[in-house]
């Protein structure tokens, strides 16, 4: 009897233990199931930690940005003589889409009618804008424009308003060169009449066609 109770619990213990085996495969397998999802969850966490640190970084950035522009829009609020550091007392002009600063100089100031020689052998206009133009600007492209108004050339030998507009730019030109910016920066360019900016049908719209431009190139 005992020896029957004791082949009955062999087989018994047999069963069970053919009953266990796949349970621990299964549960190997779960493990491993459970491993893989550990490690690809550590990988999403990773990768987000990273993606903060960039998002952080331009947001950084950003802040940069929005400091510069604040300083752009507070420098733009002076005027462009004071922006530009000519001062006050300069028709100064920026102009952001062509990248240039434009000076204005009324030919009165510098020419007498129908001349190409300055009015004083030394200009304070022309010794504070090159004074500029060699602190602020150096390097940079310099073109010196001449202009009139519509009259012809009547009591000057000059041939035309294109000659006469092109010497007092090369005069303009000239006198830059002698008080130190290099030949290689600096252009004249006699304009005429062909580049108005008032109505040359009044004496007023006339005084302020004849006048000189210094453009000052940015890029």
């Amino acid at each position: 009897m005992k020896l029957a109770n004791k082949k009955t619990i062999t087989a018994l213990s047999c069963l069970i233990m053919f009953a266990l085996l796949p349970g621990c495969t299964n549960w190997k397998k779960k493990y491993e199931g459970l491993n893989v999802e550990h490690e690809n969850l550590k990988g999403l966490l990773d990768r987000e930690r990273t993606e903060k640190g960039q998002l952080a970084d331009q947001v950084t950035q950003g802040q940069q940005t929005i400091d510069e522009l604040q300083k752009q829009i507070e420098q733009m609020k002076k005027t462009p003589a004071e922006a530009t550091g000519f001062g006050p007392g300069y028709d100064v002009k920026f102009d952001p889409n062509a990248g240039t600063i434009t000076v204005t100089l009324p030919n009165a100031i510098l020419f007498d009618s129908g001349k190409a020689t300055l009015k004083k052998a030394t200009s304070a206009e022309l010794d504070h804008i090159n004074s500029v133009l060699r602190e602020k600007y150096a390097g940079r492209q310099i073109d010196v424009l001449g202009h009139t108004d519509t009259d012809p050339i009547q009591k000057s030998n000059w041939k035309d308003n294109w000659e006469l507009s092109a010497q007092r730019a090369l005069t303009v030109l000239r006198y830059l060169t002698q008080k130190g910016i290099p030949d290689e920066n600096i252009r004249a360019i006699g304009c005429g009449e062909s580049q108005p900016i008032a109505s040359n049908a009044t004496a007023a719209g006339k005084t302020k066609n004849r006048r000189v431009e210094i453009v000052v190139h940015m890029r």
